[in-house]
């Protein structure tokens, strides 16, 4: 099969949440960020903006705002990718135009561009042989994060960045067959128990081997208890108070 150096980048994601002490450079950094910059955006909007952390004090803030996740403290560069429509407000004003990005549409707009950009900067990353993990736990108390960060209205953090030099090699995770999640000219719902009973063999294979035996655990069951219970009710709420509403 036909491949190149970009594509084996792609197909060779690893999570890396342990680093050395070596620290990055300005120029990496900002290539890293140059490389977000020229993801794609939905009509040129651009709503996204990145905040880069590197202070111990605010890491240390930050990780326990994730969850008490300690590589957030210990990465070297910690980027937070925001969706941000405030500039795009300050052009509504320029030109004495109604703003209106309120609604869910906008929400997703957001969200969407700070994802492609925060792709990016992992495979820049990436390339540069550092490693990282991107953190959702950035959205558990998205209210002292906007604190801490002085982020504005029309604004909300999407996700975390963490990256270093890793100090780790985990072995890939598994995805899900390809047969369950792509479809040829239409959904189809044929198989997909029997996919997902493959995939929770091949997933427990991979935990037993991966903790010696202590770890017996399947993806539907993971995924089955994640989903029954609602997760993060105050990002509807932080949203509304930051200018986009629920409905």
């Amino acid at each position: 099969m036909q491949s190149n150096s970009v594509v084996s980048l792609i197909q060779s994601h690893r999570s890396i949440r342990q680093f050395t002490d070596d620290q990055l450079s300005k120029e990496q950094i900002e290539q890293i960020i140059e490389s977000g910059r020229w993801a794609p955006t939905s009509h040129h909007v651009q709503a996204y903006s990145i905040i880069v952390v590197q202070d111990e004090k605010k890491k240390r803030k930050l990780a326990t705002l994730c969850g008490n996740q300690a590589y957030v403290e210990t990465c070297p560069v910690f980027f937070v990718i925001c969706a941000d429509f405030y500039r795009l407000k300050q052009a509504s004003e320029i030109h004495q135009q109604a703003f209106e990005a309120g609604e869910q549409e906008q929400v997703l707009v957001g969200a969407v561009d700070a994802a492609l950009v925060a792709q990016n900067m992992l495979l820049a990353a990436r390339s540069f042989e550092l490693g990282g993990v991107m953190i959702g736990g950035i959205r558990n108390d998205q209210e002292a994060v906007a604190q801490l960060l002085n982020l504005p209205s029309h604004t909300f953090p999407v996700m975390g960045l963490c990256v270093g030099y890793p100090d780790q090699n985990p072995e890939q995770k598994p995805r899900l067959p390809q047969q369950a999640v792509v479809f040829a000219e239409e959904y189809n719902k044929e198989d997909l128990v029997e996919q997902i009973n493959e995939y929770d063999d091949v997933m427990k294979k991979y935990y037993y081997e991966r903790t010696n035996g202590k770890r017996l655990d399947t993806w539907s069951k993971q995924m089955a208890t994640f989903f029954s219970t609602p997760k993060r009710p105050q990002v509807g709420e932080f949203l509304t108070k930051q200018g986009f509403t629920k409905g």
